[in-house]
């Protein structure tokens, strides 16, 4: 079984235009997310853009791009489209480009389920929630689970009710996804549901089609870059951290 990695990026952005091309401490966010992308059990890592400029500035550091056309209408329209095309892999791993932080034990707590589950089409992740504010905050989406780690629902309202407050049942979804191959073909062509428009969550278009979603917990925390705060922030960490490529 196969595993490719793709890093969807866009020029532009309602916040912070060019984020993909931002320097964090002398590398360019895009090569941050790549290469520590490639920290992990990935056979190939490689970056879908529509944007010229993204796609040199790939190649330049090494790394490995493939142009995609400008009309998708989503992440995962775009990710279908580079599947179409490395016909040799089983599973896509979704990275988000603007995660310059990311881990890779997320990517690889992505990869094992696939291993293990014949029948798995789709997985993604999710951490404990710390405090009520991550809760209550919208653009913090919520996911519960069954038993056996099955998405029931997402939600960017509090879920479960917090009629007695346990923060031990309360779980932020992680955007970063594993789809098998031809799956993520079909998803993408599936027209969007209900509850994906009231919630504003693609994801919920594969529960309300009928199939699973595999949620697996990780104890890390994603830090995504929307604005210039959030730039500012990753900055920080890196610094402090003394984390280097």
């Amino acid at each position: 079984m196969k595993f490719l990695g793709v890093i969807p990026a866009r020029y532009a952005s309602t916040r912070l235009e060019g984020k993909p091309l931002k320097d964090i401490h002398g590398h360019t966010m895009i090569q941050w997310v790549y290469e520590r992308s490639k920290m992990s059990a990935l056979d190939e890592v490689v970056v879908a853009t529509d944007n010229k400029a993204i796609y040199d500035e790939v190649v330049a550091f090494g790394g490995k791009a493939v142009m995609t056309r400008e009309d998708h209408p989503n992440g995962t329209s775009r990710i279908a489209e580079v599947a179409e095309k490395y016909t040799d892999y089983d599973v896509i791993i979704n990275i988000q480009g603007d995660e310059p932080l990311i881990e890779g034990d997320m990517i690889d707590s992505l990869i094992a389920p696939f291993k293990e589950e014949r029948d798995l089409v789709m997985a993604t992740l999710k951490h404990r929630v710390d405090s009520i504010e991550e809760v209550e905050n919208p653009n913090n989406v919520k996911v519960v689970t069954d038993r056996n780690d099955y998405a029931i629902y997402f939600s960017r309202s509090p879920i479960p009710y917090p009629r007695k407050l346990n923060m031990g049942n309360y779980y932020k979804h992680v955007g970063i996804y594993g789809y098998k191959r031809d799956f993520v073909m079909e998803y993408s062509t599936m027209d969007s549901t209900p509850l994906e428009v009231s919630e504003s969550l693609e994801q919920l278009r594969v529960l309300e089609n009928g199939y699973r979603i595999k949620v697996l917990e990780t104890p890390y925390k994603i830090v995504g870059v929307d604005t210039p705060e959030d730039l500012e922030r990753v900055r920080n960490i890196i610094a402090e951290k003394n984390i280097t490529l």
